[in-house]
């Protein structure tokens, strides 16, 4: 005979807590007992409760009436709605080699592994808000083996196994609520899930998943509504119109007291004339079209939230059809005004209760319909799609995590909300200094490591703990201020030797803290300024030598001609190592001979010739036999104003003026620019002038080469000599 499991479970509702009992045998269900017990005020509001003392009393009136028959109850499985649920995807993977066959609990584990790390992504993505969120249920998208989508895992043997899963998280506020209600009523929760988990598990079973169906739980305060396609859930959602709406619609229309009201909504089901009596005691008898008739605002709305909500987790696409359940689907007119939202046929708009529940068998005493589709879903689920807590100790705070394959001290931590970097004492004051026009942070001491215990023990992070442990944890000490000597902060500190211009010259590393030279042993303080000097080329080493007169000679140089700046590069002095010359760039080394070696002077004449300009016009003749070369300035070069020679010598940075004139023909009278004539004692008459033995002028002009001669005919010859200059 097989044995029977009693499973105790709670669905908390806005308006009522619905408890029972039900008996698992193999894969029947049968529910003995079933208890509903409306809460004293409204200790919940939208599905989160706000009196966690009034509801659980609520919890102990409906324990106490289920003990007196069927004994000590001890643990409970329980739903939430809340309004802020997370919903996430997230696959992980098992490698397989070495392994024997699947089994279930392997499955579960790897399920639950997957639920962690969709947990991890919700919490991340919510991180400003600083939510923390627990696992209410989960359902797996599907198995992979090998990369390969399969049916089951189960004695399964490959490479790697894999699963896909969707999660659904509420904030941590919501579960801890529940869970603080449920301890006030002396029980443990033993599983928890979510409303629509709860009744998708029992109306729709994986066979028909691949239809896109969507099913929505109405109760008082909330509307929960989850949606199947392709052979799994895809998504969840809630929306915060539900039943209470209409009671409220109700109780505004006709003065009623709320709790009136809702017994009104209720008799609109089974009754076509509703007496009601407002709140000056006043009764009325009214059809129950007409009430409808009125509320009929109120059910348009309900309608529409959920169509629209429907839409949005259904890609804008209707379902093929819908599932109603919850007290609030027995609202008059919602399935017509849904399917018409919706633009589905009437038809495929229906209320499902505990009669379309597989494999179910109710006391005859339990009265059956849609109210109590999710109570039996929640029950039938903690077995199905258990998702279990495990609640240990951090420094005297209780904390619950659902059980995982490996569960740490490090997962209590963060469960806690402790982040491990905190627990590291924190370092020591940093220095903050500009080392050589770089901004430099030197950390001070790290911080020591947190002290662990598990249960009075030394621990690690990676050790793992079960239900019950209590885990203490202790911050490290901080850490010591930085101190750090210059010395700490650069290589060894250099030195060369080198001769400039047959000098030898001692190069030593230069110190400075905020300008002032000091030695390697001096402390660092905060914001200091440190500058740590060895010159690396010739023209660093030549500043540091205060050579700034040989660096001034080694500037090309350049002069500034009719007002342009022209370059000489073969007038400037060049920086010779050990005989060759080298950039001021270059680097040196050790024991290098580095001399100046100072260019030629640059003449007038020189300066004219790279310009390729004739300073003077020359001719040559002869006078009487002797050769004579006549010249004549054609260009003149001025410094400032200053006329210069040929031969002056033009300095770096002068200012030329260049000015060329147009050269006129050599004429017979400049030969008296070179020599001086005397006239004959016998001379008498006129002189003549002679060109190439023909009379001439003055004005005659001159070729190369012209024979002149000045004579007087009658006189036996002619004196004359050169000009001296």
């Amino acid at each position: 005979m097989v044995e029977k499991r009693k499973i105790f479970a709670l669905d908390i509702g806005t308006r009522s807590v619905v408890g029972i009992i039900l008996e698992q045998s193999g894969n029947d269900y049968h529910v003995a007992d079933l208890v509903v017990k409306e809460h004293r005020e409204r200790a919940m509001l939208d599905g989160q409760i706000h009196d966690i003392v009034a509801v659980a009393e609520t919890i102990s009136k409906i324990k106490l009436m289920l003990e007196e028959t069927h004994g000590k109850l001890e643990k409970v499985c329980v739903a939430a709605a809340g309004r802020a649920l997370k919903t996430e995807k997230a696959c992980e993977s098992i490698k397989l080699s070495n392994r024997k066959m699947i089994t279930k609990e392997d499955i579960l584990q790897l399920e639950l592994s997957a639920v962690q790390k969709a947990q991890a992504t919700a919490a991340q993505k919510n991180a400003a808000q600083k939510i923390h969120y627990y696992c209410v249920g989960y359902s797996v998208l599907f198995y992979r083996l090998n990369g390969e989508e399969i049916g089951n895992l189960i004695d399964q043997q490959g490479e790697e196994a894999s699963v896909s899963i969707i999660a659904t998280f509420l904030p941590k506020m919501v579960v801890d609520s529940l869970i603080a209600a449920l301890h006030r009523a002396d029980l443990e929760m033993e599983a928890l899930t979510l409303e629509p988990i709860a009744a998708i598990n029992v109306l729709i079973p994986p066979s028909m998943r691949r239809l896109n169906v969507a099913l929505v739980d109405i109760g008082a305060g909330t509307s929960d509504i989850a949606i199947t396609n392709t052979g799994t859930v895809t998504a969840y959602g809630m929306v915060s119109t539900a039943g209470d709406e209409i009671t409220e619609a109700i109780s505004d229309h006709y003065l009623m007291d709320f709790p009136l009201a809702d017994q009104t909504k209720r008799n609109l089901i089974h009754q076509e004339m509703i007496v009601i009596q407002d709140i000056l005691g006043l009764e009325t008898e009214i059809p129950r079209a007409e009430i409808i008739k009125q509320i009929l605002p109120a059910i348009e709305t309900l309608a529409s939230t959920i169509a629209k909500e429907i839409f949005k987790l259904n890609n804008e696409e209707p379902p093929k059809a819908v599932m109603l359940v919850g007290g609030g689907s027995l609202t008059p007119a919602l399935p017509k005004k849904l399917a018409t939202l919706l633009q589905l046929p009437e038809n495929r708009v229906a209320i499902r209760g505990t009669e379309a529940i597989q494999n179910l068998t109710m006391a005859t005493t339990i009265q059956q319909g849609p109210e109590f589709v999710t109570p039996i879903g929640i029950a039938i689920a903690s077995q199905k799609a258990p998702v279990q807590y495990v609640t240990v100790s951090v420094n005297d705070i209780p904390i619950r995590l659902f059980e995982i394959n490996r569960l740490t001290v490090g997962d209590c931590l963060l469960a806690a909300g402790i982040k491990i970097a905190q627990l590291h004492g924190k370092p020591g004051m940093a220095l903050f200094i500009t080392f050589n026009g770089r901004d430099l942070t030197i950390p001070g001491e790290h911080g020591s490591a947190p002290f662990l215990q598990k249960n009075g023990l030394t621990c690690s992070l990676d050790d793992l703990v079960a239900n019950g442990d209590q885990i203490s944890v202790v911050k490290g000490k901080d850490g010591k201020q930085a101190t750090v000597k210059i010395s700490e902060l650069i290589d060894e500190p250099l030195q060369k030797t080198v001769y400039l211009n047959g000098i030898q010259q001692e190069i030593k590393t230069i110190l400075k803290r905020n300008g002032l030279i000091v030695d390697m042993e001096t402390l660092v303080q905060d914001r200091d300024t440190i500058e740590v000097f060895f010159p690396k080329t010739l023209e660093e080493l030549l500043i540091h030598l205060d050579g700034n007169d040989v660096l001034q000679q080694l500037t090309p140089f350049q002069v500034t001609i009719n007002g342009k700046e022209t370059f000489f590069p073969a007038f400037s002095h060049a920086l010779t190592v050990n005989g060759k010359v080298k950039k001021r760039k270059d680097h040196f080394h050790h024991l290098d001979y580095i001399e100046l070696v100072k260019a030629p002077p640059l003449t007038v004449a020189k300066l004219a010739e790279l310009k390729q300009l004739k300073l003077r016009e020359t001719m040559t003749i002869y006078f009487h036999d002797q050769e004579i070369m006549l010249e004549k300035d054609i260009t003149y070069f001025y410094r400032r104003d200053e006329l210069l020679a040929p031969n002056d010598i033009v300095h770096k940075y002068d200012d030329i003026s260049i000015k060329a004139v147009e050269a006129a023909p050599f004429i017979f009278q400049d030969i008296f620019n070179y020599v001086e004539i005397e006239m004959p004692p016998d001379a008498q008459g006129q002189f003549e002038l002679l060109k190439n033995g023909e009379k001439s002028t003055f004005y005659d002009p001159l070729v190369t080469g012209d024979r002149l001669e000045i004579i007087w005919p009658l006189a036996s010859h002619t004196k004359w000599k050169m000009k001296t200059e």
